[in-house]
């Protein structure tokens, strides 16, 4: 079609919509529809008209013409659901990573800021938190009374361990050990975040995993375990 004939014929139409619209704008209808709806139909029949022009100034197969419509369809339902399904997508994607990496923690979405964790196969519940922006695999330890990191976890996070003061005696599964008292400038599960918390820092070699202590559990608004799920809620 002609680009000069096809500018006319989409004046044509927008004009005859805005004339209508204007005519009939006391009685709030146009040739039975709403006035709103049939200025939507004057917009869809402006992009009808400017697409039937670009498919037959194509030459293309009307075959090819259609399945080409046919695959761009496709392409924006697919967007269009997964932006309004992408919470449901983030907890698939969140699930997916809980099964392929232990401890990784699964925010809720249940209104408030839930975050739920997973048994390891050593029957302990495993938390993959953050402290200082570093990743550390926690072991939830709730007869802890704090949080103490190894060594190589505490360096990981920006401590010098070997600048500390190894003076408070804490107990390990190994037994008593020395460990030194800082502060975390952040420490975070999933989408729950402390600032500002104390943390021990083991010393070298008698601290096999890191331990998330009732500094951070008791700080929160509740906990409890369900089977093999234990559940945080802020």
């Amino acid at each position: 079609m002609n680009p000069a004939r096809l500018f006319w014929i989409v004046l044509a139409v927008i004009g005859g919509g805005l004339i209508l619209l204007i005519v009939n704008d006391s009685s709030g209808s146009t040739l039975g529809l709403p006035n709103g709806s049939f200025a939507n139909l004057v917009y869809l029949g402006v992009w009808g008209t400017v697409l039937a022009a670009g498919i037959v100034a194509s030459g293309r197969r009307l075959g090819d013409t259609a399945r080409a419509l046919a695959a761009w369809t496709l392409i924006i339902l697919v967007f269009v659901a997964s932006y309004q399904y992408r919470y449901e997508l983030q907890d698939f994607a969140s699930r997916i990573t809980v099964g392929l990496v232990p401890g990784s923690p699964l925010t809720v979405n249940d209104g408030g800021n839930t975050v739920m964790l997973e048994k390891l196969t050593n029957g302990h519940f495993g938390a993959r938190g953050v402290v200082n922006g570093a990743t550390v695999d926690f072991i939830v330890d709730t007869g802890a009374s704090a949080t103490v990191l190894t060594a190589a976890d505490a360096t990981a996070a920006g401590f010098d361990p070997a600048a500390l003061s190894y003076n408070v005696p804490i107990s390990t599964a190994n037994g008593m050990a020395k460990a030194a008292l800082t502060v975390a400038d952040t420490i975070s599960v999933g989408t729950i975040e402390r600032r500002r918390q104390q943390v021990f820092i083991a010393d070298r070699g008698t601290l096999d995993r890191s331990l998330l202590g009732m500094n951070f559990i008791g700080s929160l608004s509740g906990f409890d375990v369900r089977g093999d799920r234990m559940i945080l809620r802020d």
